[in-house]
């Protein structure tokens, strides 16, 4: 049985499944580049407040960087009774340069050496989430580019409304995905604040200074209150927020493709490379990538739900509920991460089939408002233009046909003001070009939305 950091007011050691159970090993040797990045900072420090030697410093920081070569050359046991990274590095690098290794734990804790890892960690991967965001949303700008003349049907409650322009739907998720930049962006001043020397919870007796630190690991500034540095998670539960968030957008944007790529819509048709097939129904090519985001949602959500619910009741400052905190936020981050990559390039390389969306809009009724604005152009109230066109589609509906299809003494039948341009009038390239409103589907206007677009990025 390994020793405990802890063991001296201890008579006997806990048994083997209380350690298996206590212990966070499995999961925070993931911070094992944030938490050496972190001590050798803290022994930097140390040396130069001289509450340690130089040549000890020295020592301690070599030890550290072949602790941390030999974890990426699998030659480091960890071990479960040794509870976490920090006690296992610390335990290594008393093996590896005597003693000494014993002094870099002077005027620190783990509650604030753990604070400082995450907040180094969480700092690090928000910043790479951004990249990726970025990356997709040049994805979706380029597609856009290709199909600012590409219509298809825009809907709302899943029934066709209105002929849209392809590529100003999927500018949607572009500016969704500019608002998920923007809070991350803005999240990283209350993640960007170092915790390193609030030790346990009251700060330390030794001379320390918390702004050398502050400045050798690159924090933008110090938490004021000791208590508050090593019981704060909001910056993980604010993460995770953002995270969940525009896990929702990729799922909304992932159940479009999932109806897009269907026999019965055929809008687009996914690469082999981002589908499956089935095991028993040799037909099928299943969009299980689009699924898949959809369905992580769920659990990016729960990691939220989670860190609220656990931190509900904590007293300050630290308590070992806030050990919980660290396998949601991994696998959050390591969710996002993933399907960022495979949703850029899972649009980057469907094809949209212009064809069919086009015969789509010209076999609906989408194009119904326009009619109705036809007649409010001939001074006629919309709501009485709103009835008339409703019973030129019930006419249509009974008689097989679309609105291009009706004659034109059927037309006047029902309104004596409607003329032969009206055909044109209803012409679904028509319907766009008419749209001139700024943020609209018109060509000019999408064209301006990308421009604006393509600036900020």
């Amino acid at each position: 049985m390994t020793k405990k950091a802890w063991g001296g007011r201890f008579e006997s050691n806990p048994e083997s499944w209380v350690d298996a159970f206590n212990a966070s090993i499995h999961f925070d040797k993931n911070l094992i580049d944030q938490d050496i990045q972190g001590s050798i900072a803290h022994a930097t420090m140390l040396a130069e407040q001289n509450i340690i030697q130089t040549d000890e410093a020295e020592l301690i920081i070599q030890g550290l960087k072949d602790i941390q070569k030999d974890y990426y050359d699998h030659n480091l046991e960890l071990s479960e009774s040794l509870e976490d990274i920090h006690l296992n590095v610390e335990h290594a690098l008393i093996q590896k340069i005597g003693q000494v290794g014993g002094k870099l734990h002077t005027g620190r804790s783990r509650n604030d050496q753990v604070a400082t890892d995450m907040h180094l960690y969480t700092k690090q991967h928000v910043q790479e989430i951004i990249t990726l965001v970025e990356s997709l949303q040049k994805a979706i700008l380029n597609i856009a580019d290709e199909h600012i003349h590409t219509i298809m049907p825009g809907y709302t409650h899943l029934q066709r409304a209105q002929p849209i322009s392809f590529a100003h739907h999927i500018m949607t998720y572009f500016w969704m995905l500019e608002r998920d930049k923007s809070r991350f962006n803005d999240s990283i001043k209350r993640i960007d604040i170092s915790p390193l020397g609030a030790a346990a919870l009251s700060g330390t007796t030794h001379p320390i200074d918390r702004h050398r630190t502050q400045e050798l690991l690159g924090f933008g500034s110090l938490y004021e209150n000791s208590l508050d540095a090593v019981s704060d998670r909001d910056y993980i539960v604010e993460t995770l927020q953002n995270i969940s968030l525009t896990m929702v957008h990729l799922s909304r944007f992932a159940e479009e493709i999932i109806f897009w790529s269907t026999d019965e819509a055929k809008f687009i048709t996914l690469s082999d490379s981002f589908s499956t097939g089935s095991s028993i129904m040799p037909q099928k090519k299943n969009p299980d990538m689009a699924e898949l985001i959809r369905g992580k949602v769920g659990r990016t959500t729960g990691h939220l739900m989670s860190m609220l619910v656990t931190l509900k009741g904590l007293p300050l400052a630290y308590n070992k509920d806030m050990q919980e905190d660290k396998e949601g936020l991994f696998d959050a981050i390591h969710t996002i991460k993933g399907s960022l990559r495979i949703f850029e390039g899972m649009i980057t390389t469907m094809q949209v089939n212009k064809e069919r969306l086009n015969e789509t809009v010209h076999k609906d009724f989408s194009n119904a408002t326009e009619l109705a604005d036809y007649l409010v152009e001939q001074n006629i109230p919309f709501r009485e233009a709103h009835e008339i066109v409703g019973k030129i589609v019930l006419w249509c509906i009974q008689n097989g046909k679309y609105l291009l299809d009706v004659p034109l003494e059927q037309y006047q039948s029902y309104n004596e003001k409607i003329e032969s341009n009206v055909y044109d009038y209803l012409k679904p390239e028509n319907c766009l070009s008419r749209r001139k409103s700024y943020g609209s589907t018109g060509q000019e206007a999408v064209q301006h939305q990308i421009n604006v677009a393509k600036e900020l990025i």
